[in-house]
């Protein structure tokens, strides 16, 4: 699994991410069949796949990881820690809740920029 550092060397991985995928339409994308017509996505095959990141926060301390889903099975593909003041922005504005969640806020704006500086 990568870690930051090799992940921003994987610029054809990093332009192929989908910001907006949040977990949550993800599973109605990918394992609801049924349901995707109603978002205006349609999956047509296990070739079809979505790189998107994810806050996992069920551990102690929550991280960061990139995901590569397609209808058969999520993947994770890096592993990201948050520095401290990220960390403790997220877990304020999760109200220090346990789950999985969407890369927004403060969270983003940091992983974007360091991921594209050079």
């Amino acid at each position: 699994m990568m870690h930051i550092e090799e992940l921003k060397k994987q610029k054809d991985l990093i332009s192929s991410i989908d910001w907006e995928m949040t977990p949550e339409e993800a599973v109605t994308l990918y394992l609801e069949w049924g349901n995707n017509w109603a978002h205006g996505r349609v999956i047509r095959s296990k070739a079809d796949f979505s790189n998107y990141f994810v806050v996992y926060a069920w551990d102690a301390e929550p991280v960061i990881y990139l995901i590569r889903r397609n209808s058969e099975a999520a993947e994770e593909m890096a592993k990201i820690r948050m520095p401290a003041d990220i960390k403790e922005w997220f877990l304020d504005s999760v109200g220090h809740n346990k789950g999985v969640y969407a890369v927004e806020g403060r969270v983003r704006e940091w992983l974007e920029k360091t991921l594209y500086e050079n």
